[in-house]
């Protein structure tokens, strides 16, 4: 019975948030001088780390690696924005990978949420340009509005669902490390821990998910019914903080109506 339990999950599921990026560099900008847009000239999906998310991921991986390799990834999985990729390639050239692993699967289904018309709008901005989606936030709540051309944190879940679906499936007893971002890391464990609606904003109102923060879980034979995926850690920046690197939790810069 344990070992038909066991096949249905990961051992082991690492949930990491990519180091900071240019984005969230220039979202802070814009919010400490009270702009209405935030300057960025490439696509979202192309945004690349800050050299402060390079010298994160880094340490990250330096954390990883100095585990037993018996405690390392063997599968990664990463959202296809550059500052996910780049952050899961750092962590593995950092050794953090089990040996013999190298491939980074990409999978679109954990890119960061779509915020359509509210893109690289700070809360100032949204208020300026789009006050009647403001106000239509303020009605329908973080967890179900959806901003035209964008995505509800409900949409988020949905698309999650079926990635979950598919690390189950097809990679029962392996040590799985997710990159991704804020929204997702968040969606996630709404998911893995079948949390509320009031729950998960609970846990997001106590504060932002750090860039390159651990999420770890599990595989508990013995919980629940048939076993399941156990919470260990959450937001754990000590890979970070013992290697003396700064920690950082901006919002991504689209991000504003998250």
């Amino acid at each position: 019975m344990t070992d038909a339990r066991r096949a249905r999950w990961p051992s082991r599921l690492w949930v990491v948030r990519h180091g900071e990026s240019a984005g969230n560099v220039a979202r802070d900008a814009a919010d400490a001088a009270g702009l209405s847009r935030i300057d960025i000239a490439v696509r979202d999906v192309d945004v690349p780390l800050s050299g402060r998310g390079v010298e994160q991921s880094r340490a990250l991986g330096r954390w990883f690696a100095a585990r037993p390799a018996r405690e390392r990834p063997t599968v990664v999985l990463a959202s296809p924005h550059v500052r996910a990729q780049h952050t899961a390639q750092l962590v593995r050239d950092a050794g953090g990978f089990a040996p013999g692993v190298r491939d980074i699967a990409s999978d679109e289904r954990l890119r960061e949420k779509e915020f359509g018309i509210l893109d690289r709008l700070t809360r100032a901005g949204i208020e300026e340009f789009h006050p009647e989606q403001a106000e239509l936030r303020r009605l329908h709540g973080k967890f179900y509005f959806r901003p035209p051309g964008g995505e509800s944190w409900c949409d988020v879940v949905l698309r999650l669902r079926s990635a979950l679906d598919t690390i189950s499936l097809h990679y029962p007893g392996e040590r799985v490390l997710v990159v991704c971002h804020q929204v997702v890391v968040l969606c996630l464990r709404y998911l893995v821990e079948c949390m509320t609606e009031a729950e998960i904003l609970a846990v997001d109102r106590a504060g932002d998910v750090a860039n390159c923060s651990v999420t770890e879980y599990e595989f508990d034979p013995a919980a629940g019914t048939h076993g399941r995926l156990v919470l260990r850690a959450y937001n754990f920046v000590a890979p970070l903080t013992d290697a003396g690197v700064p920690v950082t939790a901006e919002p991504d810069a689209t991000a504003a109506g998250r």
